[in-house]
């Protein structure tokens, strides 16, 4: 038998760079949330990919940016310390976007903490020409000369029509130290359930919504338990939740006219959680106003930052 590897990697990138699709793309299910609103992600998720050969845990962190909140500058802090503890950083860089200040910023970074090996992923191939592909390659490889950066592999991969996932898991794998599994055979991630669940209900509310608000929507999950008196075969999980939003204006969007938004919203995020857990659930939802919550440290506290 070959020797087993195990070990963390993380994707980062600008926000949208296409971090969470290729987590769960990689994983085989869903794990991260993934929305087209950037800042999507805010809590370290970590998807796990079981081989025969290995087990590469995958960490998935918000995307770097030039903070302008406090909960700017603590999510900027929580990547750092990431990327110094996993074995691989993968960058991502959406191949129908050239290199920007951005890009630049987040490689910058990623030059202070030296002992990390470093992948570079161009992403979202599926939406770029065989040219535009290959001058993004060449512009990867460029940025990593300028940067003094070494890129360990530079690798083209489209989680949406799944080319080269198989190829970049066979990469990251050879890339991690040598060592006995990290977690039970069979988990998919060790993010708790009231963590994932309130992912999904923020994907939900955030899904179509207009540009103002995906910064401004914290969700906490007050409850969530087996309904007691319902019979083995026929659980009901009920799941009670608060959705904060920053200030009147706000919520009046997310409940919609005569609440349909906010129906709409439960629906979607409904259907989600029970896919992903399996069981029927029942989900209470409500609207509350946290003013201004991401300035505010208490507020930031209380809604898990």
């Amino acid at each position: 038998m070959s020797d087993f590897r195990s070990g963390f990697a993380s994707f980062v990138g600008r926000p949208n760079a296409g971090k969470s699709t290729l987590t769960n793309a990689l994983v085989g299910t869903k794990v991260a949330i993934t929305s087209d609103k950037p800042q999507t992600t805010r809590t370290v998720v970590r998807g796990i990919v079981h081989r025969p050969d290995a087990q590469l845990v995958l960490v998935d962190t918000p995307g770097l940016h030039r903070p302008r909140t406090l909960l700017g500058e603590r999510l900027n802090d929580l990547v750092r310390t990431t990327w110094a503890e996993v074995d691989v950083v993968a960058v991502c860089f959406p191949s129908d976007e050239k290199i920007g200040p951005g890009d630049r910023f987040i490689v910058g970074e990623l030059t202070k903490v030296r002992r990390t090996t470093k992948v570079a992923v161009a992403t979202k191939t599926d939406l770029a020409s065989p040219e535009r592909i290959g001058q993004h390659l060449l512009d990867i490889a460029a940025l990593g000369e300028e940067t003094g950066t070494e890129w360990a592999e530079i690798v083209p991969v489209s989680a949406v029509a799944h080319d080269q996932v198989d190829l970049l898991a066979d990469l990251l794998v050879g890339l991690l130290p040598e060592g006995p599994p990290l977690y039970p055979d069979g988990e998919l991630t060790d993010a708790p359930e009231e963590l994932l669940v309130a992912d999904l209900i923020r994907e939900a509310a955030l899904d179509g919504v207009r540009d103002e608000l995906p910064h401004s929507i914290a969700v906490v999950v007050e409850e969530m338990g087996l309904r007691p008196d319902r019979p083995e075969d026929k659980p009901l999980l009920d799941v009670h939740a608060n959705l904060y939003v920053e200030r009147d204006s706000q919520k009046g969007i997310v409940i919609g006219r005569k609440g349909a938004r906010l129906k709409q919203v439960g629906t979607q995020a409904r259907k989600s959680i029970e896919a992903m857990l399996g069981t029927p659930v029942y989900l209470d939802l409500h609207v509350k106003i946290a003013k201004d919550w991401q300035r505010d440290p208490r507020q930031l506290r209380k809604l898990g930052f």
